[in-house]
């Protein structure tokens, strides 16, 4: 796998592909208190044109408590159909905006808050990313283990994908 570092308009094309391709993120927080991270998954809702990714939860949810103490996370992405993975780290904002909360209100979020988009914990979260890894594999995980198989036997290197740093 080789390096290619990405930035500016790069580096977030590439975060927003990889992000809502997967959709599903582990949302980690912590608290001064807690000895190990408390990870949820979360629905992506936007990866904005900044590399801002756009969240929907829960003000009574124990992720909401933990960023009232400390607003950074770590966001976790990973498509492993196709071996593609993403590291975010970066600070958050919340907001009640009800111009925000319906841009990003969609049928999934009914499971999650049964008031509806009317319920008045239901809060945005903006994660901005401060720090970035990818690992993008470029085709699916059968075709990169034939690649790895034929690498090891023959010696030969093979492109099994890129990984690197992406500066927002």
């Amino acid at each position: 796998m080789s390096t290619e570092n990405l930035h500016n308009k790069e580096a977030i094309d590439k975060l927003k592909k990889l992000a809502e391709k997967t959709d599903i993120g582990m949302l980690c927080t912590r608290t001064s208190g807690d000895k190990h991270v408390h990870a949820i998954p979360m629905s992506t809702q936007e990866v904005d044109e900044d590399g801002n990714i756009w969240f929907l939860f829960s003000s009574e949810s124990d992720t909401y408590k933990h960023l009232q103490e400390d607003k950074t996370v770590c966001l976790l992405y990973s498509d492993i159909k196709n071996y593609n993975f993403l590291s975010i780290y970066g600070g958050t904002e919340i907001s009640g905006s009800k111009v925000l909360i319906d841009k990003y209100w969609n049928k999934m979020m009914e499971g999650w808050f049964e008031k509806g988009k009317d319920d008045r914990h239901i809060r945005v979260l903006k994660v901005i990313p401060s720090e970035a890894h990818y690992w993008d594999n470029k085709t699916n995980k059968l075709v990169t283990f034939f690649k790895v198989a034929a690498s090891a036997l023959s010696g030969a290197k093979m492109d099994i994908g890129r990984q690197g740093d992406l500066s927002i």
